[in-house]
This record gives structure tokens, sequence and C-alpha cells, in this order.
């Protein structure tokens, strides 16, 4: 791909004053490579674990090693990743189905969750499909504030008021699609004791998607009952073809595995089919890989925020980042079209696509995404995505390698110069 002077001036601009920010990275990702090769060590890692088993699949000790590794990794004590979940979404349907009863109340304490969970919970579609609604689960929300806190007094009020009946105390780390900052582990640890205080037993649950490794702790070290994530974004590494964890305590993950696959079998069943391979060496990628998104993302605040094409984005190029999601709001339908369509072209796959907006399952207006990727939906590996609704913001993350994410941003900013250009 070829790019004019001025994007490339720009980059080796940016890439300069990212200079800290990208060693404080390799830092980062330093510490939690040491932890998970720790981890493999201590549970003596053999190739035997990579072996296939089918059926029923009984003592895979491959399976439960990987178990007994997630946990160690993510600060918990017990967890349990399987290839047969197929996305974030079905990751959090099973904890938050094993952690709720009928008459319990899930309590949302960091705004709306992302968009996809509106049909699991019941806020939006038909009744009777099988929502937390349909079995007598009630919610509660509190927003963040506008600074981007934890609204403590709104969530001491709703705590005391609902009592016992609040199971579920839910964070969403990630921003998703809303117009927030990321929180950090430290932001999510500052709440925990409120919430214990207050309710002692309900679960702390933390929607840990995009967050894993962008911190050397997990939201389980800070007092977290249950972190729950997809393996095709960071933990995967971009090695896992599919997947999903959950990690925590022992009886919240006890239960979640009942809803994974029945009561009375839980976590000793599950045939790996040949998967194992991919998740040990996806979980052993995963520092390193969320660390090239990590840079990818900074690169891309820059590019087309104040000191760029300047665009207002979240976070800044020089903030700390909690997650590797970049916001860049492009106020146009034509804008964020354009990114789309530059990030397409940029990919190693499918690079000859033209994205379009359509009516994408589990979301209420219609999505455009752009993803060239080895593993089809695939977050760890660079993509752009975004709701047709103002202020028309493209989430942009990953990158599989921070040279690849560098080229895929420079096609997406030469693609919004073209489209201002000829508007």
């Amino acid at each position: 791909m070829e790019f004019s002077n001025e994007l490339l001036s720009l980059a080796a601009t940016a890439e300069r004053d990212l200079a800290d920010v990208f060693a404080r990275i390799d830092g980062i990702a330093f510490e939690n490579t040491k932890k998970v090769m720790d981890a493999f060590r201590e549970h003596r890692v053999s190739e035997a674990m990579f072996n296939p088993t089918s059926g029923y699949g009984y003592d895979d000790k491959g399976r439960e090693t990987l178990d007994a590794i997630w946990a160690d990794v993510m600060g918990a004590p017990s967890a349990f990743v399987r290839h047969s979940i197929v996305n974030g979404t079905q990751a959090l349907t099973i904890g938050l189905f094993g952690l709720l009863r009928p008459n319990d109340i899930l309590f949302s304490i960091a705004g709306k969750p992302y968009d996809t969970l509106d049909e699991v919970i019941g806020n939006v579609g038909e009744a009777g499909n099988g929502s937390l609604r349909d079995f007598g689960v009630e919610y509660r929300q509190a927003d963040l504030t506008p600074d981007g806190k934890f609204d403590v007094e709104r969530i001491k009020s709703v705590l005391v008021s609902e009592g016992e009946r609040i199971k579920v105390v839910f964070i969403q780390r990630s921003k998703g699609y809303l117009d927030r900052k990321t929180l950090s582990v430290s932001d999510i640890g500052a709440i925990v004791p409120v919430v214990r205080t207050l309710a002692p037993k309900a679960y702390i649950v933390v929607d840990n998607c995009y967050g894993e490794f962008t911190e050397t702790i997990e939201p389980t070290a800070v007092g977290a009952d249950m972190i729950i994530g997809s393996l095709i974004k960071n933990p995967g590494g971009g090695m896992a073809e599919t997947g999903g964890y959950i990690a925590g305590t022992p009886r919240a993950v006890e239960l979640a595995s009942y809803r994974l696959t029945s009561v009375g079998c839980g976590l000793e069943v599950g045939a790996t089919l040949g998967q194992n391979k991919n998740m040990y060496k996806g979980l052993f990628y995963a520092p390193h890989t969320t660390a090239q998104a990590l840079k990818t993302a900074h690169f891309a605040a820059y590019i087309f925020g104040e000191r760029g094409l300047g665009f207002d984005v979240e976070p800044r190029w020089d903030e700390p980042r909690y997650d590797i999601i970049q916001a860049v709001k492009t106020h146009s339908p034509e804008g964020l079209c354009a990114i789309c369509r530059g990030i397409q072209a940029g990919s190693p796959v499918d690079a000859y696509v033209t994205p379009e907006p359509w009516d994408m399952p589990g979301y209420t207006d219609k999505v455009i995404m752009a993803a060239g990727a080895f593993t089809s939906g695939s977050s760890i590996e660079l993509s752009a995505d975004g709701p047709l609704r103002e202020p028309y913001t493209a989430f942009l993350q990953g990158g599989l390698t921070y040279e690849s994410g560098k080229i895929g941003i420079l096609s997406a900013a030469a693609e919004v110069m073209k489209t201002m250009h000829n508007a």
C-alpha cells in the first residue's frame, strides 16, 4: 500500500511522541507473560495435554489443566475455558443465568450493558423468548457520572432499597458502544467495599471483554466474584478460533458450570475435539498480542485525534487505557463508513470487500463492521465497527502485530481524507 508523504510524516511524529507510552505497554506485557509462563510451569504443561478427546470428554487432562492455569493467571480460585462457548454474549449469558433466580434483581452499576445483552436481560425483544425477565429476574441500573466514575450515592440507594433481592451487581469494564470511559481494575476495586457492605450476599460480576492483560491484574484480584470474556478477543491471543471463559469464586464458577452443561455434570464433561492446543497457545501469546493491539490503539488516537485529523477521540493518544478499544467520533455516517472501508482495505483477509451497514442480529440500529480477519468476528485482529446513530462513532480494536495495525490505521486515515476532500 502507498501512503502520502503527509500521512507518513504524521505517523513518524506519532511514533516519536508515543515512545514512552509504548515502553510502558511493553513492561506490562512482560509482567503478564511472566505470569502466564509461571502458571504453565507450575501445572507442568506437556504435549500430551494437546491431545483431543471425544464423546463425554471425561478425565480430559488438558482441559482440566487449562482451567487451573486460567484461574491462576486471572487471579481467581476457580475458572473454566471452553471452545464450545460461541461468543462473549453467550459466556455472559451462562454466568448470569447461572447466578440469578426468579424474583432476583440484576443491578448494572456502570450504565447500560453492551447492546447484545439487551435481549438476554429482556429490556428489548419479544416476551417468551427466554430472557432473564421471562424467568422473573428484574433489572435496575445506575449510570456512571459525567466524568466516568461510579455514582456511589445512586448505587448505595438502590442497594439499600432493594436489599437481598439484588443477587448480581454487574459491571461492564469496557465502554462497549457507549460514550464513556473504560473502567480500570482500580476503579472496580474501589466500588467493591461499597457493595460488600450493603449487599454482602450479592455476586459482583464483571464483563471483562477487551480488558484482559491491559493491566497486570484482573478484576478478580480486587474482589470480583466472577469475570467473563471471549477468546476471540484479548485472551485468545489471535490463536483461539472460538471460545470463552469464566473465572471467579468456586461457588460462582460452579453455578455457571451447571448452566454451561447441566446440574450434576458441571465441568466433569466436555470433549475438547483438538482445540486445546490453540487455547493454550493463545493464552501464551495473549499478553504480547494485547500489547500490539494497545500500541495500535494509541497510534490510532494520535492519527485521528487533535494532533492528526482533528476528530474527537476517546481515550486520547497520551491517556492510559484499560481496554483495546479506540473510539473516534466522526459525527457523520460518511465518516464512520470511511473508517470502516479503510480498515477493511488495510486488512490481510478480504481486503477487496467493501463493508456496508446492515441489520445485525442482537443490535437495535444498523451496524457497519470491518474485519479482514483470519478468525471470523475476531476483535483482537484489527477491526472497526459502530452503530449508525449519533455521534457516528467508529470503535476500533485489535491488531495482531503493531506493524499490520499501523498499516490498517493509515489506510483508514487515507480513506477518511479522501472522503473529506470529495465532500
